[in-house]
């Protein structure tokens, strides 16, 4: 079974081949520097033929040699340099279930072959403070690299000080201060294999989308609509391992990925073919509704159990908390296993296939010719249009269903709208950021009523099955007025949200 841990560490170059650390009782907290001996590690790293887990900084390796032999994947935390989670499995032939999953949306179909060999003689000491409590791992690695095919080989000592579990990451920055008097600098590589990759001069072979885009003007309306789908289909890549290790708010995520690519197809329509982009949008729909399935439940139950929370004791009539949970578990299907299952299907990696394929060789009409700020603006008026008819539709309607039909038409419209002000942040700044923001405030508003609509639905339900039980409904009833209030409430509120956004312009000069 495979077992994750937060790795915290820190690289060094270290000044010479025979390097010896300094003295690093000096380092204020450390009492004591325990010798833990010398550990021989043979490893083989694993990649596609053009490398795509180097790309972004994934390393796969199968070791032999130290107390954790086996196989590990090193997946790089967003936003926090030298911080990786490593999920380890036991020694096999070959590669786990769990971990092929983990690289599954970049490699896809592709082999997974040995590129690298590294053979390190490693030197271990152990840092601990009074109480004999572990610090940090500090190690003097002295590496040797072969590329598989045993062409070109390197070497070189480098020093790792990785953080102990439940130590202050301060920490390593005093150990760096010390390391830094004796010469010692930061590795200029990411990793071991970035280093190895390098020096034996395994390059990467250069993708047609790589080549597109260094190719395209910058200024253009394409380059900048494609720049945006670029990054959210990175986006869709990045989060697959998170929603697979089950990794709070992955699977919302992952879901804003690719609700922003199919409103960019709709906005983005003449500079982008719908002919073209339907089809994939199609499918981006269907993983959206695949992935919202257990997330949907989630949220509308722990908007219900608020609700709860907030009744006087007096006022909670029967057995309301545990009929909710019947509810609610008779709702699930199959949770992580069905999502999962979604992610291992053919047709999810057909849709990450096409998506690549796309932007590869995007089906550019003649306003992707045009200058981006010009073409971004009007796209983004023109979904601002689009909303203010939804609204003034949606307000003429007397309260009732066709009302709470025409306000979640409305909502959709506000969350296109604000997507597209976010697309053009780049090339239109703060204005695009207003003009984003209060097209967010629209939609939180129209968001607030619609699950106030999906959650009276849930209460009367709830309220019927506790009737059909033997059970009081008159708590169920309350909720259900409660919902009904907050909804009016939105409504009320609407007009002054939209006033306010209607007035933020959004223009290319």
């Amino acid at each position: 079974m495979a077992e994750t841990k937060r790795e915290i560490e820190r690289k060094y170059d270290a000044p010479t081949d025979h390097f010896r650390l300094p003295d690093l009782l000096k380092v204020p907290g450390v009492s004591a520097v325990i010798d833990k001996g010398v550990v021989e590690l043979d490893a083989v790293y694993y990649d596609t033929e053009d490398q795509r887990l180097a790309e972004d900084r994934i390393t796969l390796r199968r070791r032999s040699g130290g107390d954790d032999a086996g196989w590990h994947l090193k997946l790089p935390v967003v936003l926090s340099e030298g911080v990786r989670d490593e999920v380890q499995a036991p020694p096999s032939a070959g590669l786990p279930r769990a971990l092929a999953g983990l690289v599954r949306s970049r490699v896809r179909g592709d082999e997974l072959i040995p590129v690298v060999r590294l053979r390190s003689s490693r030197d271990v000491s152990h840092l601990t403070d009074a109480d004999g409590s572990l610090l940090a791992e500090v190690c003097v690695d002295a590496v040797r690299a072969e590329r598989a095919d045993g062409e070109r080989a390197t070497a070189w000592t480098e020093i790792e000080v990785e953080l102990a579990d439940g130590a202050d990451p301060a920490f390593l920055g005093k150990v760096e201060k010390r390391l830094r008097k004796a010469g010692v600098e930061r590795s200029a590589s990411v990793s071991k294999l970035a280093r190895a990759l390098e020096e034996t001069g395994a390059e990467r072979p250069t993708k047609p989308e790589a080549s597109a885009r260094a190719e395209a003007e910058p200024d253009t309306a394409g380059a900048r609509v494609l720049a945006h789908l670029r990054a959210q289909r990175d986006a869709l890549v990045e989060l697959d391992p998170a929603v697979r290790r089950d990794l709070p708010d992955s699977v919302h995520q992952m879901r804003v990925a690719t609700r922003r690519i199919r409103s960019a197809f709709k906005t983005y329509k003449k500079v982008l073919d719908p002919d073209v982009t339907g089809p994939v949008a199609e499918e981006l729909k269907w993983l959206a509704g695949e992935l919202g399935i257990d997330r949907d439940r989630e949220v509308l139950t722990e908007r219900i159990t608020g609700r709860i929370d907030a009744v006087p004791r007096t006022l909670l009539l029967g057995p309301v908390r545990g009929r909710l949970r019947i509810w609610a578990v008779a709702r699930r299907h199959g949770s992580r296993r069905h999502t999962v299952a979604v992610l291992d299907g053919r047709r999810y990696l057909a849709l990450l296939d096409g998506l690549d394929a796309l932007l590869a060789e995007p089906p550019l009409l003649p306003d992707a010719a045009k200058p981006a700020a010009e073409v971004l603006a009007k796209a983004a008026r023109k979904d601002k249009a689009r909303l203010a008819g939804r609204i003034e539709h949606a307000l003429s309607l007397e309260p009732g269903t066709r009302r709470d039909v025409a306000l979640h038409e409305a909502r959709k419209a506000a969350k296109r709208a604000r997507y597209a002000g976010e697309a053009a942040r780049p090339v239109l700044g703060k204005q695009a950021k207003k003009f984003a923001k209060r097209m967010k405030g629209v939609q939180s508003v129209l968001g607030d009523h619609q699950d106030s609509v999906v959650a009276r639905e849930a209460l009367r339900q709830l309220g019927i099955q506790a009737n059909a039980a033997g059970e009081t409904a008159f708590t169920w009833g309350l909720l259900y007025g409660q919902e009904q209030a907050a909804a009016a409430d939105r409504e009320r509120e609407l007009p002054g949200v939209w006033a306010r956004a209607e007035k933020q312009e959004l223009s290319a000069g």
